[in-house]
């Protein structure tokens, strides 16, 4: 077994030490062991375990709770639990693979809703409060939708806002779509793109960022960024049968 100063840790991982002495902090690898100087040891199992977690954290989902289920992975590693490590990483996975079917049932009811524009369902007119309710949002969401241009809204006579068909229209698409965890930004592309009716795939344009987006987010591309999610799960379960192979085969090497 190899072992290892800090600064040398870094340099294997291409990290700050820094940010060695944080995984150690938020108990994302083994307390290290301290020689009579006082400095800390690190071992193999420290370096592939921190490689393992770059790889875990390189997506950075957050909804669903999606970061913590893997943040508890890497922790179970950290105290040698396998056991406990694969439980905690299925149910991420499965946490991934819902969050796909929904990202994939909202394009579904999207497409749904343009293939049936005329909806004699939908109320002619509503006031912001009304229509809060019948979209089953609150009135600060709709208020923030307007303030990231989502939406445009008329004003009546006496200056309040009046959302008709089309507005109400829109509105479905947009809580649909964020209800599925969709970015403002993506959705607000879509609009846009529906407004200019050349859309031949939704699931292309929530997918595909503009040149001139200056900052792009993981939800930005959502689907995309959950397969990756899914694919780098399937990495890091390989991962953890090599590393539980390679603790167990130290362990014998150093029982008496």
């Amino acid at each position: 077994m190899g072992y290892y100063t800090t600064s040398q840790v870094a340099k294997l991982v291409n990290l700050h030490p820094n940010t060695i002495r944080r995984y150690e902090e938020w108990e994302l690898i083994p307390k290290p062991k301290r020689a009579v100087n006082g400095y800390r040891i690190f071992t193999d199992y420290h370096v592939e375990l921190i490689q393992l977690a770059r790889i875990a954290f390189e997506i950075e989902i957050l909804q669903s709770g999606l970061r913590q289920k893997m943040w508890k992975v890497i922790r179970a590693l950290a105290t040698y639990d396998f056991q406990l490590a694969n439980q905690n990483l299925t149910d991420y996975q499965t946490a991934v693979n819902q969050e796909i079917d929904r990202a994939h049932e909202a394009i579904e009811i999207v497409e749904g809703m343009l293939q049936n524009a005329v909806d004699e369902n939908i109320p002619k007119s509503l006031t912001r409060s009304e229509a809060a309710a019948y979209l089953e949002v609150t009135v600060d969401a709709l208020r923030n939708w307007e303030l990231n241009g989502l939406l445009t809204v008329k004003r009546s006579a006496n200056r309040y806002r009046i959302y008709n068909e089309t507005d109400l229209n829109r509105l479905r698409i947009i809580r649909t779509l964020r209800a599925a965890n969709y970015s403002l930004e993506s959705i607000l592309r879509l609009l846009l793109t529906l407004d200019q009716r050349c859309v031949s795939s939704i699931k292309n344009v929530l997918e595909t960022p503009k040149p001139d987006e200056d900052l792009i987010a993981v939800c930005d591309q959502l689907l995309t960024s959950l397969e990756l999610a899914q694919k780098n799960a399937i990495i890091v379960r390989q991962k953890i049968a090599l590393l539980k192979a390679h603790y167990q085969a130290t362990e014998k090497e150093e029982s008496p």
